[in-house]
């Protein structure tokens, strides 16, 4: 509707009506108004023999030019329906009170109006808002007709008015609820893919009709169907989370490049996420692990869901990817402290426990173990202090990463204390590593004169039904007769150990 200066409200008798058309537009259900266009007319005649060609934008370079067309217009009645929609107890109310009717950006929807009437239409038609003489919103949609026989003076002009307002608030919260959903998809602080996994649906449901029943036996048989239903997904829209964890520029990138994102290990994850899909978990979740663009691995918690209204055909489910790399970075590294000594990156004692008593279960046959002492650590802490002795420490971790590689392991057993485990490694062979470690201390010294690396060593290889416990005292007694001798005559004496390879 558009602003509507009221001028001489014509009687009753002078609106050529008849009374069952005077009763059909009163009674109405929407609201109706008769008006008066002829002085438009006229004006847009004038107009035009003025040479104006285009009126939206004349109309438009001075709003005072809508407000002449809007004050040239004359309200003839109204019915019953419009007094009660906008709160008026008569016409002569409603028309004292337009100004408060038709108010605020009005005046851009009338030249919408104009426009139409100028185009030669006899019919012409907008979406605005009024306001009732309470003030309340009201969203209308506004219809008016040129009546006929008034097509040259447009003298009757017929405008129905229509609230849409529960309509129009309707849309807006259906908007505002979208703008939500999707602030929340984008924005979320996790990665979130929406998927159609409808074509999946149908493969699975084929090999149901097809009779089979046990899905993993299945793709035991038939690893291929895997990647035949990984290719049968399709991405329909993923967040900017998701291209910051997987360093993509833009949507397009990261799906032209999917098979780098997964490939490796997450056929195996999407198997089983295909299991608990044939088995009916529609909401499952796992750990996994997929790759960023630049090649890092990224590990994830997968969630998958199939959204409410998709359960019988998968067309819409939503995954998201939450990062816990740093929380296995994190694991990794308390799982690394928990078997490994930190200065010298060697196994710890717990592991050398652990791993003595795995190997007496697994019977292992023969093992020999090898015992070595850093010599002189104490008098070097004392002298040079512990920075000095932690640096002993580090090369010897050195020399024996270097010798001993798994399935042997070397491990700080004690503050100045090594050992050596060698499964499947008889005596000889533990003469052999033992040699090693020599040759590798004397080349290491050659690097650090100042302060020469020592050990006192020690080893024995298991007999036939000993235990391992046992095999590692008679390694230690082994070492401390080095030790003995070592300091007795100045010289290595781990060459004597032969005798303590057999139980003592």
């Amino acid at each position: 509707m558009f602003f509507i200066k009221p001028r001489d409200i014509t009687s009753m008798d002078k609106l050529d009506l008849h009374q069952d058309e005077i009763d059909a537009f009163d009674l109405a259900p929407i609201s109706l108004w008769l008006e008066d266009f002829s002085e438009v007319r006229k004006l847009f005649d004038s107009l035009r023999g003025a040479g104006v060609e285009d009126i939206v934008a004349y109309l438009r370079e001075d709003e005072n030019r809508i407000r002449e067309c809007a004050r040239l217009i004359r309200v003839q009645k109204v019915n019953k329906k419009t007094l009660s929609l906008f709160e008026a107890s008569d016409l002569h109310e409603l028309v004292a009170n337009l100004g408060a009717i038709f108010r605020d950006d009005m005046l851009h929807t009338h030249v919408q109006e104009l426009a139409q009437l100028w185009e030669g239409k006899g019919e012409f038609s907008s979406n605005t808002v009024n306001y009732t003489l309470s003030g309340k919103r009201l969203d209308i949609q506004l219809r008016g007709t040129v009546l006929p026989g008034h097509e040259a003076s447009w003298g009757k002009v017929l405008i129905s008015i229509e609230n849409v307002t529960d309509r129009e608030d309707a849309r807006r919260q259906h908007a505002a609820s979208q703008q939500y959903a999707e602030g929340l998809f984008e924005h979320s602080p996790v990665s979130l893919w929406v998927e159609d996994f409808s074509k999946i649906k149908k493969r699975l449901d084929g090999l149901r009709e097809r009779g089979i029943e046990d899905f993993r036996i299945f793709t035991d048989v038939h690893p291929e169907f895997v990647q035949q239903c990984a290719s049968e997904i399709r991405v329909i829209d993923v967040n900017r989370e998701t291209l910051k964890l997987f360093q993509a520029p833009d949507a397009m990138t990261l799906l032209r490049r999917l098979p780098d994102v997964f490939k490796d290990e997450m056929n195996v994850h999407f198997r089983e996420q295909l299991i608990d899909l044939w088995n009916g978990k529609l909401f499952h979740q796992r750990e996994t692990v997929n790759y960023a663009l630049d090649g890092s691995e990224r590990h994830v918690l997968l969630q998958f869901s199939v959204l409410p209204g998709h359960e019988t055909d998968w067309s819409l489910v939503q995954i998201s990817l939450t990062d816990i790399t740093a929380r296995k970075k994190a694991e990794a590294y308390l799982e690394y402290l928990g078997k490994h000594d930190v200065l010298t990156r060697l196994h710890n004692r717990a592991f050398y426990v652990d791993e003595l008593n795995r190997l007496e279960r697994r019977e292992f046959f023969p093992v020999s173990i090898v015992i070595l002492d850093l010599n002189g650590l104490k008098t070097t802490n004392d002298q040079w202090g512990h920075g000095v002795g932690d640096g002993l420490l580090r090369r010897a971790g050195e020399i024996l990463s270097e010798a001993v590689k798994p399935p042997h392991y070397a491990a700080r057993i004690g503050g100045d204390e090594f050992a050596v485990l060698l499964p499947a490694v008889d005596e000889a062979g533990a003469v052999t590593i033992v040699e090693e470690i020599t040759s590798l201390i004397e080349i290491n010294n050659q690097y650090y004169s100042n302060i020469p690396l020592s050990f006192s060593i020690g080893w024995a290889t298991s007999a036939a039904g000993e235990k391992l416990e046992a095999v590692a005292k008679r390694a230690d007694l082994a070492m401390y007769q080095d030790k003995r001798l070592r300091y007795s005559t100045g010289e290595t004496a781990w060459r004597n150990n032969t005798p303590s390879t057999e139980p003592s």
